[in-house]
């Protein structure tokens, strides 16, 4: 049996940091969600809501950056492959990312 142990028993956990506050800020932000109030004060309750918040923010930017054409370093990289490989980039994979980026992992 464990033996019981009061909250007071217990040494306080330390506050979250600033960068740790700054981050959950971020997430909650591009998320449009809330930062329940007693998890701001708490360092684990508060890595618990990033982690749980995490791949959200992270499917988000994905798909925000989808949108967006493909960078300069892949077009670059595409086109070295393309010379190499004596091949065409096709045309949609310059004004999407995600294409170009499966384009790439298949043609390497």
């Amino acid at each position: 049996m464990l033996p019981e142990t009061l909250a007071t028993d217990r040494p306080e956990l330390p506050a979250p940091t600033a960068a740790q506050v700054d981050y959950a800020r971020l997430i909650s932000r591009r998320l449009n969600e809330t930062i329940p109030a007693e998890n701001i004060g708490n360092r684990r309750a508060l890595s618990d809501w990033i982690g749980a918040h995490q791949a959200a923010l992270k499917r988000a930017t994905y798909d925000r950056s989808k949108s967006v054409g493909a960078t300069s370093r892949q077009v670059a990289y595409a086109e070295k492959i393309a010379r190499r490989r004596r091949v065409q980039v096709p045309d949609e994979c310059f004004r999407d990312s995600g294409l170009m980026s499966r384009w790439i992992d298949s043609n390497r």
